[in-house]
């Protein structure tokens, strides 16, 4: 338990070099879970004509988005463990931030990841349906999940930016944070 203790206080000390470099760490072991916050896009929310299964009526990757997206593959090819399976938020800016980094062939959409319903309502029933994922998974290589703020402060409690990883496992209920990664 006293490692335990050490552990949490030295994440919580660390610069964020320091913890996207603890982050690295726990990725090249493998068999790990990533909540992905999407790329940077222009904007906040979505437009009124908001489509899901038109890119023209939703809010995109920027061009620096696209950048971060393309450093965000490259750098998991480098640092990381394979990546087993690859859940994108059915919006085009998880999609094609989640395609840019890892290929389009282990992406798969996954309505769970959605961003909520402007009123919660689905929000419990979309979470439930991602800690089931999290908590099925097996991979030797590590599961990302491409999402919205959201989702992932509904998931963890607290945000995170834009393009950032958050690596989380289960525990107890929810979901515990091991690491993060900031991508610049």
């Amino acid at each position: 338990m006293q490692k335990f203790f050490i552990a949490l206080f030295l994440l919580f000390s660390l610069s964020p070099a320091q913890a996207t470099e603890a982050g690295w760490a726990l990725l090249r072991d493998g068999g790990h879970v990533v909540l992905l916050r999407h790329a940077m896009t222009p904007g906040t929310g979505e437009p009124t004509n908001f489509d899901i299964e038109k890119c023209g009526t939703q809010r995109n990757l920027s061009d620096r988005g696209k950048q971060q997206a393309r450093k965000i593959g490259a750098l998991f090819a480098a640092r990381a463990d394979t990546t087993d399976r690859v859940l994108s938020s059915r919006y085009c800016n998880a999609l094609e931030t989640a395609r840019l980094a890892f290929g389009d062939r282990i992406v798969e959409p996954f309505a769970a990841l959605d961003r909520p319903a402007p009123d919660g309502s689905t929000l419990k029933a979309q979470d439930e349906a991602v800690m089931q994922e999290i908590r099925s998974y097996s991979g030797s290589g590590n599961l990302i999940l491409v999402t919205h703020v959201e989702n992932i402060t509904a998931l963890t409690g607290g945000p995170s930016r834009e393009g950032e990883a958050v690596i989380v496992r289960p525990e107890g209920e929810g979901l515990h944070i091991l690491g993060r990664i900031v991508f610049n």
